[in-house]
């Protein structure tokens, strides 16, 4: 049987700016990053002998927990912020300096009804407020079935 499982990743975002000096002034090495201009993917089209190319709109430093067994999102969340707590200062610079925006991602699947929790505490939210970081939460549940008829 599947578990409910959470993901949280912290991203700093913006036009275009030097990742490795991100890495090299947090002291953090990112799960992930990516620049403006890489290819995301390629798109065959058979029918019209075509593919078509998506190209990275902007750049990215990710530092993510990956997808855990969990039953509360503060476990996670605390796992980014136990990295980062002392950094602010440091995020702060490079936000002014390239423009940069920060968000915190969480992302929970579902799995036959079991849902975490979720709740910030006073230290995740003033953390948050520090940076000016912002929250996307996306919800996936499975399996989905429709009590109703449309």
């Amino acid at each position: 049987m599947d578990k409910t499982k959470v993901m949280v990743y912290f991203s700093m975002f913006g036009e275009d700016f030097p990742v490795n000096e991100v890495t090299q002034l947090l002291g953090i090495e990112p799960t992930d990053s990516h620049n403006k201009g890489d290819v995301i993917a390629k798109e065959e089209n058979a029918n019209v002998k075509s593919t078509k190319v998506h190209y990275r709109k902007e750049t990215a430093w990710k530092l993510s927990t990956g997808y855990q067994e969990s039953y509360d999102v503060k476990e996670q969340l605390d796992q980014i912020l136990e990295r980062l707590k002392y950094k602010s200062a440091i995020i702060n610079q490079l936000k002014l300096k390239y423009k940069l925006e920060c968000l915190f991602s969480i992302v929970i699947i579902m799995e036959n009804g079991y849902t975490p929790g979720l709740h910030f505490d006073k230290e995740q939210i003033e953390f948050a407020n520090s940076i000016k970081a912002e929250f996307d939460i996306d919800l996936y549940a499975n399996p989905y079935e429709s009590n109703f008829n449309m």
